[in-house]
C-alpha cells in the first residue's frame, strides 16, 4: 500500500476565541502586545486594542509576519475602528528597570491609555505586568493566536518604527530608520563611527562595553537572524 502523502500542517492565524473565552463582546476585552525589547537604541513601546467583533480590518495576525505596507494599512484601519492606548518606557526606565519590567510598565501605561476601562487584558507573552488596571491573562504567542493582541502588535510597531525614523533624522549614520535600532551591521558602523547616543541603551552589554571596556554585566544580546525588524 502506497504511503499517504505527506502533507505540511497548516498553522491556524489568530482567532476571537480567547476573548470570547474572556467575556467579550459582552464585557470589554482588551488585547496587549509590546514593540522593541531587542533593540539596542529608542523606547520599548506597547499597544492596548479593544476590538469591535462586528467590525475589524481582515488580515490581523503578528506584525513581525507582516510587511512593512500591510502593516501600515491595517494600523490606519485599526485606528478608525478600535479602541486603543498607546504607553511607553524611555531609555532611561529600560537601563533603570531592565527591558523586562521596563515593557511591563509600557503595557501598564497601554493599558491606562484606553479610552474605556477594560474588564479584562490579554497580554502576550508568560506573565502579568504589576498593578495593571484590570485582571488579566498571559498567553505564550499570543499576538498569533487571538486577534485583539494581533492589533496590539501591529499598532506597537508602526507607533515605534515612526519613532524611530524620527530618530534617525535627529541623529544620522545609524541606520535606524531601516534598523529601528536592532543590532545590525549598519547600526554596529554607525557606532564605531560616531558614537553612543543619548538614545541608547546603556545596560545593554553591546553599549555598556563600548563605555567600560573590559568590563563584565550589561544584557547579553542574542541575535535572532530570522528577526523581522
Amino acid at each position: 500500500m502506497p504511503a499517504a502523502p505527506n502533507r505540511k500542517k497548516e498553522v491556524a492565524g489568530p482567532t476571537l476565541a480567547f476573548e470570547i473565552e474572556s467575556g467579550a463582546p459582552d464585557l470589554l476585552v482588551c488585547g496587549v502586545d509590546e514593540a522593541g525589547r531587542g533593540p539596542l537604541a529608542g523606547p520599548v513601546v506597547a499597544a492596548a486594542v479593544i476590538l469591535d467583533h462586528a467590525c475589524f480590518p481582515a488580515g490581523l495576525n503578528d506584525s513581525k509576519k507582516l510587511e512593512e505596507g500591510k502593516r501600515e494599512t491595517l494600523y490606519a484601519d485599526l485606528i478608525g475602528c478600535a479602541q486603543y492606548g498607546v504607553g511607553m518606557a524611555s531609555v532611561e526606565e529600560i537601563d533603570e528597570l531592565n527591558i523586562l519590567w521596563a515593557s511591563m510598565l509600557a503595557m501598564t501605561r497601554a493599558i491606562a491609555a484606553l479610552p474605556c476601562k477594560p474588564h479584562f487584558a490579554l497580554i502576550d507573552g508568560n506573565r502579568l505586568p504589576k498593578q495593571m488596571a484590570c485582571p488579566g491573562r498571559a498567553i505564550v504567542g499570543g499576538d498569533g493566536r487571538a486577534l485583539s493582541i494581533a492589533a496590539a502588535s501591529i499598532i506597537a510597531k508602526v507607533t515605534r518604527d515612526r519613532m524611530m525614523f524620527e530618530l534617525a533624522m535627529a541623529h544620522p549614520g545609524y541606520g535606524w530608520e531601516h534598523n529601528r535600532g536592532y543590532p545590525t551591521p549598519s547600526h554596529f558602523d554607525g557606532l564605531t563611527r560616531l558614537g553612543i547616543t543619548p538614545h541608547h541603551r546603556r545596560s545593554f552589554a553591546p553599549i555598556r562595553n563600548m563605555l567600560s571596556p573590559g568590563e563584565s554585566g550589561g544584557l547579553d544580546l542574542v541575535v535572532d537572524k530570522s528577526l523581522t525588524l
